[in-house]
């Protein structure tokens, strides 16, 4: 794939192992160094230690759903700052990615999605960095 994301950290976070592997191997094979969740509270740790340049967020997690740990690390932090987030979803309603935007979400993906289109919103989402 390349070096596109070389430099950059990324946390993955999801509860379904297959599309987690699946993100992580796209990833890292785009130079990003991964890190991985699989449950909410385990994500905001890991965001919080270390300071990750992008989660790429499940919205529906055990523990705390992704809309707990958007709102937990973008509280109180100016817009556009650190860890970008883009959330991914199977919820289709509007509402809730309306929710998502206005706690900081810079991308919104609906599940089932093509890897073309994470990577096109990574890219976008990393290349002010």
């Amino acid at each position: 794939m390349g070096e596109q994301f070389a430099g950059k950290s990324i946390l993955v976070v999801d509860d379904d192992t297959d599309i987690l592997t699946a993100i992580e191997l796209v990833m890292k094979d785009s130079g990003a160094e991964v890190l991985t969740a699989t449950d909410g509270n385990t994500a905001v740790r890991l965001a919080e230690e270390q300071q990750p340049d992008l989660l790429i967020l499940d919205a529906m997690l055990p523990q705390r759903s992704g809309f707990l740990v958007l709102e937990k690390l973008k509280a109180k932090k100016p817009k556009g700052s650190k860890p970008h987030v883009i959330m991914i979803t199977a919820n289709t309603g509007k509402r809730h990615q309306a929710w998502a935007t206005s706690l900081g979400a810079a991308a919104y993906i609906n599940k089932p999605f093509a890897m073309e289109k994470l990577v096109a919103a990574v890219e976008k989402v990393l290349a002010n960095d």
